[in-house]
């Protein structure tokens, strides 16, 4: 049981897309689904292990924590991208970009 839900988490990493750079422009969601296949682990184990809890609901439960925690942890470390002309840049939290001439990306 616990193969199939970490197969389940750990395939939400694939729905990502990728800029024509071949950057990845959704690292939150990523970042959020590897929260939750990681989360859905440690939730079965526990599961596993407290009496009066069944693996499969420490695995949810897990899950939605993991998932939260991975995708707060993905809103501190911006991303770098970048852009048309080949210059790198991340995205500040009022929405402009910050552009490292001499950052490879």
């Amino acid at each position: 049981m616990m193969g199939i839900v970490l197969a389940a988490g750990l395939s939400l990493g694939a729905c990502t897309t990728y800029d024509r750079y071949g950057y990845d422009n959704n690292r939150d969601i990523r970042d959020a689904a590897t929260g939750a296949a990681v989360g859905a682990a440690v939730g079965a184990g526990v599961g596993a292990v407290v009496d009066g809890l069944d693996p499969l609901e420490g695995a949810a439960g897990g899950a939605v924590i993991g998932g939260i925690v991975g995708a707060i942890a993905s809103d501190s470390n911006p991303g770098w991208y970048r852009d048309e002309r080949g210059d790198c840049f991340y995205v500040d939290r009022s929405g402009r970009r910050v552009y490292d001439y001499d950052r490879r990306c």
